[in-house]
């Protein structure tokens, strides 16, 4: 089986001050197979090179989205990639169909904890579902959307937590690049975060 290529778009406006975020970076950024940006860098007055990131898109099978969790959405850097990178007539509408059958995720950060995210929480609202706007776009673009991987309440979180996390991490981009997938069995769990490597094996992998 050949291994999937994946593309780490990593969009943090302020890299140098989030430990988390270093850390988690640090553990999967040299990974066999792995292409990853730090957009910021790249791209710090926002001008996108259009062409670019779209051939970046055509020649890897997975693409992350990776980045802190600002007002229940993305930093702004993002959303202009996603405004500009993922034009009509490329990505979605007539003759939009250069990303069909690519898989994409979110791996996000936030400050608050898994509990304040639920119906009864102070954000009234989970992860997940204040992440159905990204689900949508993969869907208008004919892309899978893969469960997202959450570091919650990672202002808070102890260096040997921010450990486990980023090894996790790891796990997770080597089984989707690497092992044969039931796709429909995984894209039915509410995020990664439900899993432990252990449990992987089944129901989500594809018998020979």
């Amino acid at each position: 089986m050949t291994s999937k290529k994946l593309l780490l778009l990593f969009f943090h406006p302020r890299f140098e001050d989030s430990k988390v975020n270093v850390k988690l970076t640090e553990g999967v950024k040299h990974l066999s197979g792995i292409t990853f940006r730090d957009m910021y860098e790249l791209y710090p007055d926002f001008n996108i090179d259009i062409e670019k990131e779209q051939s970046l898109l055509l020649e890897h099978d997975i693409i992350v989205w990776q980045h802190p969790f600002y007002w229940y959405n993305c930093p702004p850097l993002m959303k202009q990639w996603l405004d500009l990178v993922l034009e009509y007539g490329w990505a979605y509408g007539t003759g939009g169909n250069q990303l069909q059958g690519k898989w994409v995720m979110n791996v996000i950060t936030s400050g608050g904890d898994f509990h304040v995210y639920q119906k009864e929480g102070r954000n009234r609202f989970t992860h997940r579902e204040f992440l159905n706007s990204f689900d949508q776009t993969a869907n208008l673009c004919k892309m899978e959307y893969l469960p997202p991987f959450i570091v919650a309440g990672a202002n808070k979180l102890s260096a040997d937590a921010i450990e486990e996390n980023m090894i996790w991490y790891q796990q997770i981009l080597h089984f989707l690049m690497n092992e044969p997938i039931e796709l429909n069995k995984l894209k039915e769990i509410d995020n990664f975060n439900q899993l432990k490597s252990a449990e992987w094996e089944h129901p989500f992998y594809k018998m020979p």
